[in-house]
Parts: C-alpha cells; structure tokens; sequence
C-alpha cells in the first residue's frame, strides 16, 4: 500500500464517519421541544459554506468527483441542521392557549416552567 493508497482510504473512512456522524446532531434537534436553543446559526452556516465551497473547488478546480460530492453531502447535513433548528425555533414562537385561556408562546411557557 503506498502513502497515496493509505491517505485515500483515511479520508473515505472519516469522511465517511463524519456523515454518519451528523445524524446524532440531527436526530436530537428533530427531536428537541425547546426550540433547539443550543444550536449556533452562525456556527453550521460557516460548516456549510466551507463544505459548499471546498466540493465546488474540488468539482472545478481538482475535477475531482468524490471529493466534491462528499463535501457537498457534508453541505447538505450541515444545511439540515440549519433547517430542522429553525423550524424548531418558529414552531416555539407559535401562541398556544395558556392555562387561562389567554394565548402565550411556546417559548414563553417553557421558560415559566423552568
């Protein structure tokens, strides 16, 4: 096996494992109740943009096929995480009817319990 062959199937296997590893991240927003309130916007928005770019780079500059598509599947699980965290965000703004009737947050009534 030659330093080529090796470093190839290092990054097949973490890159691999890193796709993997975002379901967890996924699966706990999906499904998180208080509106995902630990997740950073800024944070996942610059993961994506770096995937986005590193797989355009790798599609254009490198014309290299499987570097650019697990960038952007990268891209892709980084932009779900970014879009089940703000329906989750718009859903514990929505107004419910409180214990008197009246209409309160979600958010609102979470953090009354607390």
């Amino acid at each position: 096996m030659t330093l080529a062959d090796l470093s190839f199937f290092l990054f097949t296997i973490f890159n691999g494992l890193r796709v993997v590893s975002y379901l967890p991240q996924i699966v706990r927003v999906a499904r998180d109740r208080h509106g995902a309130s630990a997740i950073s916007y800024a944070t996942w928005m610059l993961w994506t943009g770096a995937n986005a770019t590193t797989g355009l780079y790798a599609h254009i500059n490198l014309n290299d096929p499987a570097l650019a598509a697990i960038n952007w599947l990268n891209a892709i699980c980084c932009a779900l995480v970014i879009a089940l965290t703000a329906y989750k965000r718009h859903r514990a703004r929505l107004p419910v009817e409180g214990p008197l009737g009246r209409q309160e947050s979600t958010a609102l009534m979470v953090d009354n319990v607390c």
